[in-house]
């Protein structure tokens, strides 16, 4: 969307937003049973991502290094989603870190599949957490003391914080739980769900999309379950309504699913196709058989003396109709992963994404791999910046290739075409100046803004890891903007006569083009320390030597006559920006040695991509 519709989108969203809240408070004049209830969705809704926030804190870093630990088999895949969820009581949490492995290539999809499926299962246990706490026992007494601990927590250390985030989180479900427990009872005088009872499949089918518009205007499954199960306990629902709603709030939980997945990752929407694909699987199966299952739950409490406990019956649905999903949907599981892979292919890179000449880019080049999932792990973040460092890295070698007036498949060449370098530069070469504003400058923002957007708590070892990305990208803008000074004096001595002024230039720039060739072919090779070192170190000496036999030749030429001081002076500053560039890219290498951590090698491959990103032809 162009940046000039922006202004007018934001003002429709303020407008729509005005309107919704204008609507709700009107409502809330006319309803006080109604105003209650939404009191108490507050409460609960506030509770769950107290609750989600405080457990993520304590959690640290420790639930995305089990996630990186437990995909070796689709059985461990299967027990960390379920655990994982149960710990941390948020499915949506748990598949956030999932897509975000996914999209950076840390896990594979069917990994991701089975700790999908083991998520579904483990969001259960909320719901009997809810059930069991939705009984006719008055919740405040515990809740009130909860909240004073939760608020008083909060003026302690980090890990104080998180606890007494966690402590107040229950201690507004409970709050939240007992509102609306008093609220359905003031409501059922204006408003009494039983009266809209339909036969059969089309009531079954009515209450589904009940749970589907709940769940998506809530954002949150369990909320709507915790209304299903409140109306049950006040007598304003029957057990069969409550079982549809039910099903109905899986389905709505795949909407929010969908909607978080458009824009993102290749392998974020695989996993988000793959939820819908198993949620509406189950819920088929179990509105198929849903007189059947409620007959088969009934039977099931009987013995235990349940037979009557409505919000027992629904959890043990709940929990039944989702593992039944994941018994239909297990042996499968390879080729759904399959499936979904042909139907959503990765998006192919051109070999070629700018095409100057031909047709000026309408916006400047952004960021390609910073997906937003991925700021939901330090690791999956981690892997996104290095990859957006190769695309930065690729863009600053072939703008620097254009600074130097040379076409960029001469970085693929192992040898230098002199006819080319002693060529003048093409009427229609780009400005290196252009390049940079189109092409660097938007990518360096996106990811300066990306890693400073990153909230998880770091251990030293990211810390610094970070902190050497960040001079990574640093020292590839500054060698374009070397290379942009560079191309001003280099331009105006190549389109001039032969003389030692100009085949100075010439030596320069094959000396540049060369220094570019050794960081690629440096970036795509894959060699131990100790071949690393001393491949590095002759690339220091190289540069070293050219150096000095570069200002020796100057000198001799200015003593000899053959270049004046303008010239020499000229020549001088050049050497310099030249030495610079060379400099900035060896730093960026150097960076790559990280003390033998695979996030730091990861660095030494910044021009590993075969092809050239800029064409201008």
């Amino acid at each position: 969307m162009p940046d000039a519709d922006h202004p007018a989108l934001s003002r429709l969203r303020s407008a729509s937003w005005v309107f919704l809240f204008a609507l709700l408070a009107l409502s809330f004049w006319f309803s006080a049973g109604w105003l209650a209830l939404c009191g108490g969705l507050a409460f609960f809704l506030f509770g769950m991502q107290c609750l989600e926030e405080g457990l993520r804190q304590l959690a640290g870093g420790k639930l995305e290094r089990l996630l990186a630990l437990s995909t070796a088999t689709p059985f461990k895949s299967l027990m960390f989603g379920i655990s994982a969820t149960m710990l941390v009581q948020s499915s949506s949490l748990v598949s956030l870190l999932t897509i975000a492995f996914i999209g950076t290539g840390l896990i594979q999809l069917a990994a991701g599949i089975a700790i999908l499926f083991g998520a579904n299962l483990g969001t259960t246990s909320g719901i009997w957490l809810l059930a069991l706490a939705g009984q006719n026992v008055s919740l405040t007494p515990l809740a009130l003391p909860l909240l004073v601990f939760g608020v008083l927590g909060g003026f302690g250390g980090p890990r104080a914080q998180a606890i007494a985030r966690v402590i107040l989180g229950v201690a507004l479900l409970l709050l939240g739980i007992e509102q609306m427990k008093t609220a359905f009872t003031g409501l059922a005088v204006d408003f009494d769900p039983l009266q809209y009872q339909l036969p059969g499949s089309a009531g079954h089918l009515l209450f589904i999309a009940v749970g589907v518009l709940v769940t998506v205007l809530l954002q949150s499954s369990h909320a709507t379950l915790m209304l299903s199960l409140t109306a049950l306990a006040s007598g304003h629902l029957l057990l069969e309504q409550g079982l549809a709603i039910a099903i109905g709030s899986n389905l709505g939980s795949t909407v929010t699913a969908v909607i978080g997945a458009v824009g993102g990752s290749r392998g974020g929407q695989r996993l988000a196709l793959a939820h819908v694909l198993f949620n509406f699987g189950t819920g088929l199966f179990a509105l198929s058989l849903l007189p059947q299952l409620a007959q088969l739950v009934g039977w099931l409490m009987a013995p235990l003396g349940l037979g009557d406990n409505l919000l027992i019956q629904l959890a043990l649905f709940h929990s039944l109709f989702n593992a039944a999903g994941v018994l239909l949907f297990w042996p499968w599981q390879a080729r759904l992963a399959a499936l979904l892979q042909r139907l959503l292919p990765e998006r192919p890179e051109p070999r070629v994404l700018i095409t100057e000449l031909v047709q000026p880019p309408a916006e400047p080049t952004r960021a390609r791999y910073l997906d937003e999932s991925a700021l939901a792990s330090a690791e999956a973040a981690a892997s996104a910046v290095v990859q957006e460092l190769q695309h930065l890295a690729r863009l600053s070698l072939e703008v620097i290739c254009h600074a130097l007036y040379l076409p960029v498949d001469q970085l693929e060449r192992s040898r230098a075409d002199q006819a080319l370098l002693n060529s003048r530069p093409d009427p229609q070469a780009l400005e290196a100046e252009q390049l940079y504003q189109r092409h660097i400058k938007g990518v360096y923002a996106d990811l300066l803004s990306f890693m400073s957007r990153l909230e998880v708590d770091l251990d030293a070892a990211h810390q610094h890891f970070w902190v050497s990305c960040q001079l990574a990208a640093l020292q590839l803008v500054d060698a374009v903007k070397d290379a942009k000074h560079l191309q001003k004096n280099l331009g105006r001595y190549l389109r001039q006569d032969d003389s030692p002024a100009r085949q100075a230039y010439v030596e320069l720039r094959r000396h540049l083009l060369g220094v570019l060739h050794e960081v690629r072919e440096l970036g795509q090779l894959a060699l131990s320390d100790g071949l690393w070192d001393e491949r590095l170190r002759q690339f220091d000496e190289g540069a070293a030597q050219f150096d000095a036999a570069f200002r020796q030749r100057l000198f001799a030429a200015v003593r000899e006559r053959r270049l004046d001081g303008l010239q020499a002076g000229s020549l001088m500053n050049d050497l310099g920006y030249a030495s610079r560039i060379t400099q900035s890219l060896r730093n960026v290498l150097l960076l790559g040695q990280g003390d033998g951590n695979q996030a730091f090698r990861a660095l030494r491959h910044l021009a590993s991509e075969d092809g050239p990103l800029i064409r201008v032809g």
